[in-house]
């Protein structure tokens, strides 16, 4: 049987990584309305892509460096108050792809799959793969619990959070850090133009039900876990590929979700189950 196959495994222990730290970051994501910032971090994968060939190294470290520099040259610019927050990102998103593809032409002798990195290959993923994932989900998990409620504060009310005392900036900035951490590692899972998807569909799909923020979480990490168990699943049953499998898993169960919290927990307030965002 197919599921017999260690490169099955390995695919489904690496889509379980990735969705067990998608989901508690993607809460934040949706509580701050950083959809956009996620998708822009993910177009300068390109770019990663590229310096990671150009280096010698695995292109997730490269992605994983170009999304940090990215993040970082956002927020200076965020001070410089010249544009608005979209049109930054717009620009960087953007200008980063287009950067990455041009200097990948340059590469000469190198062949690379774009379609591999656009849609992902978690059946191609190797044990070496299994272990940065898990590191890396396990380290961005750990960071994550250290600073739960202060960037539950800052998500609430950042005004707040920084008259407390709180270092709102740095906070942002590791925040950050992580999402591109987590573009690198999910980039093999579902490529990179499906990332976000990974982030946003299962946290928005759990604050229907949540009745708490940790909850929240919890429950984005289980459905990210299902989307990617019934995702592969149905790729092997259909013959269709992995990484759009899995997404079109996840947009499924927030389809039922949606259906069923229509009468499950009909007119049920917002209250207590996520930041508003500020």
């Amino acid at each position: 049987m197919i599921w017999e196959a260690a490169f099955i495994w390995r695919a489904l222990l690496a889509g379980v990584g990735v969705a067990l730290a998608a989901g508690p970051l993607g809460c934040f994501v949706v509580w701050r309305r950083m959809a956009y910032f996620g998708t822009s971090l993910a177009h300068t994968a390109f770019l990663g892509i590229a310096l990671g060939i150009a280096l010698g190294v695995a292109p997730m470290f490269g992605i994983a460096v170009s999304a940090i520099v990215v993040a970082l040259l956002l927020i200076a610019l965020q001070h410089q108050n010249l544009l608005a927050d979209d049109t930054l990102l717009g620009i960087l998103a953007h200008g980063g792809m287009a950067l990455g593809l041009v200097a990948l032409s340059f590469m000469e002798g190198m062949r690379v799959d774009l379609l591999t990195y656009l849609f992902g290959d978690v059946l191609a993923v190797s044990w070496a793969d299994l272990a940065w994932i898990y590191a890396a989900s396990a380290a961005s998990l750990a960071v994550l619990a250290l600073l739960w409620r202060r960037l539950l504060l800052i998500s609430v009310h950042a005004e707040l959070a920084a008259a407390e005392g709180i270092a709102v900036l740095p906070i942002r900035l590791v925040f950050m850090i992580l999402l591109a951490i987590l573009i690198a590692i999910a980039m093999k899972v579902v490529g990179i133009l499906l990332i976000t998807s990974l982030l946003i569909i299962p946290a928005a799909t759990a604050r229907r039900f949540a009745a708490t923020p940790e909850r929240m979480a919890v429950l984005a990490s289980a459905l990210g876990v299902a989307a990617v168990v019934g995702g592969l699943a149905a790729s092997i049953a259909a013959d269709t590929p992995s990484g759009p499998s899995v997404v079109t898993a996840a947009a499924v169960l927030f389809a039922l979700s949606s259906i069923a919290g229509g009468w499950l927990v009909p007119g049920r307030s917002r209250r207590g189950r996520a930041p508003a965002g500020d």
